[in-house]
């Protein structure tokens, strides 16, 4: 797999009839290792070790409604009161991080709700906060640490 730019993490793989898995620590299970994948075990890491966001408070590939449609996200990082304090969304390294991805991640967010929003591709990373009252992006150098 591709090296990407993030800190190098140790990770569990297993082969299964010529397939590659890899465990996912939230999940609690290994799933299917494709390049997106890849990045989402990559930011899951990040989180929990660069960031120290509890991974009791994390969810991974959850469904949600979006416009009478049926989507997943790919990370959310919940506060203990219920409310969400990032929701992270993970493409493919070869994926180029257009307008286009950042319209689905506000879609979603319409129905999370969450304050700050990551979109990654595992080479580039863009953080930012929404500014509910002005209705506007605010991008952040990096992601502002975890608190309750």
């Amino acid at each position: 797999m591709q090296i990407l730019n993030f800190p190098l993490y140790e990770f569990r793989f297993k082969n299964s009839e010529n397939k590659l898995y890899i465990f996912d620590i939230v999940r609690k299970k290994f799933v299917s290792l494709t390049p997106e994948e890849w990045v989402r075990q990559h930011t899951i890491q990040f989180l929990l070790k660069e960031k120290k966001y509890p991974q009791s408070l994390m969810n991974v590939e959850k469904q949600i409604q979006v416009n009478q449609l049926t989507k997943r996200y790919d990370i959310v990082v919940y506060r203990s009161d219920g409310s969400i304090f990032l929701a992270v969304e993970c493409k493919a390294p070869q994926v180029k991080i257009t307008q286009q991805i950042f319209d689905q991640i506000a879609r979603y967010n319409m129905t999370l709700k969450a304050e700050n929003l990551m979109v990654t591709n595992g080479l580039h990373h863009i953080f930012y906060q929404i500014d509910y009252v002005n209705q506007k992006y605010v991008f952040l150098e990096e992601l502002p640490d975890f608190y309750k």
